[in-house]
């Protein structure tokens, strides 16, 4: 919105002219997002308290030595995914250039999947029997379709297509077909169910998200920008470089949200924050041709979303458990490590894993 009206006044007077740089609209999609997610985070929490939409932490056999490490968490404000999204829609619609199409195409992930976890928020929280949500199948043909309208939508662009990156290696790309839209569905699905899991310590999953939508910043400012992509031999896609702004913008929400979700929080994001970031970060994964960095960048959410499916099947099929309990999170909780302690471990690893993303760039 700033940018057609206030570029235009660049004629005018000639500062107006930084608004035509995606780097100015960054930032001020950061700063903007952080903002309102600061300044508005008490009164959002102050209402979900009135409404008396609370966390409500498992119990029974299974999960009795977890019970105690969150027991104090009873009846902590949810759904603060609200105010993540609100904060973020809100920067993406001041600051960026709203005739770009793959800024739409984020914005429809993100309100798709919020959607979606707002509807399972709800339904743990008041339906009338106890209940964890939307079946699984339900939650599922949710996201798949989004995934496959976003798949097929890029399938047919030009400059998108069906290639596939191969990181690390010089001018390999793998052309998908018609296979392109289902990877593309899977890589959405997969990185909003990953960063779902991760969501369950205070701070954790929001610094997670903060970190990888940071470094995609970066990434889609170069895949967007000819000469950075030449430079280091990525896929040039025009106009891609606008979400930078929309990854700014996520940045500067989830460090607005971090700020009453740190440890000990004061409010979650449930399901409504946490599979819109998740399924964001995918669709922005896909329109920059970076879908297998993803597993790099976030490398937390593939350890979260793999220790269950390793527990999972080897319990099945074996009888076994591999880990203490899963996510990974749980594991190190239940061996002794304090809670704190395993976010920000996490956390250190998020960044390492995020650096060294970027610097292997040039690594062809």
């Amino acid at each position: 919105m700033f940018y057609y009206f206030l570029y235009p006044l660049r004629e005018v007077f000639f500062g107006f002219n930084v608004f035509k740089y995606i780097t100015f609209r960054a930032a001020g999609s950061s700063v903007t997002a952080f903002l309102l997610s600061a300044l508005l985070g008490r009164m959002v929490i102050d209402k979900l308290r009135a409404l008396k939409v609370g966390e409500s932490v498992r119990k029974g056999k299974d999960y009795a030595s977890l019970h105690e490490h969150h027991k104090h968490k009873e009846g902590t404000p949810t759904m603060g995914g609200v105010l993540i999204l609100g904060a973020l829609c809100s920067a993406v619609l001041l600051w960026a250039d709203l005739s770009n199409r793959y800024i739409w195409i984020a914005l429809l992930a993100t309100l798709w999947l919020g959607g979606l976890g707002f509807i399972d928020d709800y339904i743990k929280l008041r339906g009338k029997k106890k209940t964890r949500g939307m079946t699984a199948a339900m939650k599922l043909t949710g996201q798949l379709i989004l995934g496959l309208g976003i798949g097929l939508i890029l399938y047919t662009d030009p400059s998108i297509g069906d290639r596939l990156d191969i990181p690390f290696v010089k001018n390999l790309v793998v052309h998908l077909g018609v296979f392109y839209v289902f990877f593309a569905a899977l890589v959405i699905i997969g990185t909003s169910n990953a960063v779902n899991l991760t969501d369950g310590l205070d701070g954790l999953a929001i610094g997670c998200v903060a970190i990888v939508a940071l470094a995609y910043s970066g990434l889609s400012y170069m895949t967007g920008h000819s000469g950075f992509s030449e430079y280091l031999q990525l896929i040039y896609i025009p106009q891609a470089g606008e979400l930078t702004v929309f990854c700014a913008a996520i940045f500067g929400a989830g460090l607005g949200f971090l700020w009453y979700n740190c440890h000990p929080a004061d409010v979650f994001m449930g399901d409504t924050g946490a599979l819109a970031l998740g399924g964001a970060l995918g669709a922005v994964a896909i329109m920059v041709k970076k879908e297998l960095l993803l597993l790099l960048v976030g490398g937390i959410f593939v350890a979260e979303a793999l220790s269950v499916i390793i527990q999972v099947f080897s319990f099945r099929y074996f009888g076994k458990r591999v880990f203490l309990m899963a996510p990974l999170h749980h594991h190190f909780q239940l061996k002794g490590w304090a809670e704190a302690k395993v976010i920000f471990r996490f956390l250190i690893v998020a960044i390492i894993l995020a650096l060294l993303s970027l610097t292997t760039l040039k690594l062809r």
